[in-house]
């Protein structure tokens, strides 16, 4: 099972493992990705390392990464040579382009493939973000069902706060006060929500929401609220807003007890809460 919650570490993260580092020193992106990457070529996975880095500190890593791996299975590249600086990405051909590399992966013997990528230089602008984070919630899906496994890594000091929060909550694990809550990809369900909503944080989900490309067409959307601390009454107002313009039903599944409460106070049409066992 893959990693969820609060992740100090970029370590056992598990199949499909997705992790969002916020990090305010660049040396601790380049231990985390490395210690990530080592552990996929133990495990006998392809690793990429994607970094706005100079040849020399690729070559370093390739170095460092390679010295105990089978040919083939380091790979190194520049963020600013993959993407340019001011690129606003295709969210669609970017997960086309790792999915392609997964299966190249495959064919090459390897168990599947690992990236960390230190992406700053993708995400300064709000377009840019705005595609950014619907290519994360896009390949979030697609690990839940593929060897493919991730570090995003994001500069907090050069992105600011509130930019972080835009990306990290669109994974499953992120690093401590990355964001307050988490909306990722789980099989069984059209998504999970985690952590805590409250005021500070409905800007953020709406426009989370806004972003997800979530299948409405079944006249429900089932969201895993399991590892959800708590849901103010902003937030399930958002949710039957979302409903009644989708015309579908929004079931919180495994809700806490709290939340079901204040969703019977409010008598929210669109909103069913499911609690926990």
């Amino acid at each position: 099972m893959r990693a969820t919650g609060v992740v100090d570490e970029a370590r056992d993260l598990g199949p499909g493992g997705h992790y969002c580092l916020a990090f305010d020193d660049r040396a601790e992106f380049r231990r985390q990705a490395t210690t990530f990457l080592r552990e996929g070529v133990e495990h006998g996975d392809r690793v990429l390392y994607v970094a706005d880095a100079t040849d020399a500190e690729l070559t370093e890593v390739a170095a460092e990464l390679g010295s105990a791996a089978r040919p083939g299975a380091v790979e190194v590249a520049s963020a600013r040579s993959m993407y340019g600086a001011d690129e606003v990405v295709d969210p669609a051909v970017q997960v086309r382009t790792y999915a392609e590399a997964t299966a190249e992966a495959l064919a090459a013997g390897f168990r599947g493939l690992r990236a960390a990528a230190e992406i700053t230089v993708l995400v300064r602008s709000a377009a840019q973000r705005d595609a950014f984070a619907r290519y994360e919630q896009r390949i979030d899906r697609f690990m839940t069902a593929h060897p493919f496994s991730a570090v995003c890594a994001y500069d907090r000091g050069a992105l600011g706060a509130s930019a972080v929060a835009e990306l990290a909550c669109v994974h499953p694990a992120a690093s401590a006060g990355a964001t307050p809550f988490r909306f990722f990809a789980r099989e069984g369900v059209d998504a999970a929500l985690g952590g805590e909503v409250d005021r500070t944080g409905r800007e953020l989900l709406a426009r989370t929401l806004d972003r997800a490309e979530l299948d409405l067409r079944g006249g429900e959307l089932v969201l895993d609220a399991t590892e959800l601390g708590f849901l103010d009454h902003r937030g399930l107002l958002l949710l039957d807003e979302l409903g009644r313009r989708e015309e579908v039903v929004v079931a919180l599944r495994g809700a806490p007890g709290v939340v079901r409460r204040m969703a019977g106070l409010l008598q929210l049409a669109q909103v069913r809460v499911d609690t926990a066992a």
